[in-house]
């Protein structure tokens, strides 16, 4: 019988969450924990088999259950094209609703597993009829994380509603003067992308003038950020990490876990700590000047009561590989 296997990054976002719906460049990048899916075509039905990080198996099975996993799944075999029975079994490595990508690596693993081998752009495009499901109509930003690894600008070109469908956008590479090294921390309140990108489009509508100028201070702090990353200036993106992180609790997306996290991280010596992700919960990501210094800020964090972990970024490729078929090649 024949069988695929599919595998994608996890995320963080750096600076520009939120505003990046609105066409303001954010800056993401990949890290290795992430997800894989494998995919046996055999049976009578399509059906789901997937598992996150500290969450409960989920299976749902396209025709019987109207879950939005279910949901989900059936959106992605239409777009794959998929007609033909199969059995997939998915797992990440992240926990879900912290804004560390979860649903969009999960969905391009599932999409190669699918497909077989596929193009980036291609498992993209069904990631995002899986994550129109769960998210209303995300920015794209985390599928194509998931999708390419590495690190990257992206930019929409429309800055219409973020509710009203898909946008095109400007995914650019981005190279790195020097690696990152980050501490990420769990808040333990996961977060619906969702409701938070309709909270900030409520606030728009009610206040456009003051939403506005929050969007002009966060896209200068992306192309700033932009300047020192590829400067390997991590003094100065870690006073933007900040900055961020004000102006994204201006627009009520903070929580006290969160305040609490970044407060701690720079006690414990971060160069700079926010919010990752739609806020309202989920992770923090805070910049460190070594491995000693991260993990310190992660024994710090454990001592407040919160999980966390140390990665990279940069340019030193950290991606999980590519969709290939079962002893294929990538």
């Amino acid at each position: 019988m024949p069988e695929h296997e599919g595998r994608a990054s996890g995320k963080v976002i750096l600076v520009g969450e939120h505003a990046v719906v609105y066409g303001v460049p954010a800056i993401a990048v990949g890290i290795e924990r992430g997800a894989r899916a494998r995919a046996v075509f055999e049976g009578q039905t399509c059906e789901l088999r997937l598992s996150v990080l500290n969450g409960e198996p989920v299976r749902a099975v396209v025709g019987e259950d109207d879950e939005p996993v279910a949901r989900a799944f059936a959106a992605l075999l239409l777009s794959c094209g998929n007609k033909r029975p199969v059995r997939v079994e998915a797992h990440a490595d992240l926990p879900a609703g912290a804004g560390l990508g979860c649903s969009a690596a999960l969905g391009v693993a599932i999409a190669r597993a699918v497909v077989g081998v596929c193009t980036d752009d291609e498992a993209r495009a069904h990631a995002m009829a899986w994550e129109r499901v769960f998210h209303g109509n995300p920015s794209g930003v985390d599928a194509a994380v998931a999708t390419m690894g590495g690190a990257i600008v992206f930019e929409r070109r429309d800055e219409a509603s973020p509710l009203e469908s898909e946008k095109p956008a400007a995914i650019e590479p981005l190279e790195f003067g020097t690696q990152l090294v980050l501490a990420i921390g769990h808040s333990g309140v996961s977060s619906s992308t969702k409701t938070m990108v309709e909270s900030v489009a409520r606030q728009r509508e009610r206040s456009p003038d003051l939403v506005r100028k929050t969007f002009e201070g966060i896209t200068a702090i992306s192309r700033n950020a932009r300047l020192a990353i590829e400067a390997g200036d991590v003094v100065a993106l870690g006073k933007l990490l900040d900055m961020n992180q004000m102006l994204l609790a201006g627009l009520l997306l903070s929580t006290q876990e969160i305040e609490t996290l970044c407060m701690t991280a720079r006690d414990a010596g971060a160069l700079g700590s926010k919010l990752t992700g739609a806020g309202g919960g989920g992770c923090v990501v805070a910049l460190a000047d070594s491995h000693e210094s991260a993990e310190a800020i992660v024994s710090a964090w454990k001592r407040e009561g919160f999980a966390g972990f140390v990665t990279e970024a940069g340019n030193r490729e950290i991606r999980v590989k590519r969709a290939r078929a079962v002893g294929g090649a990538a």
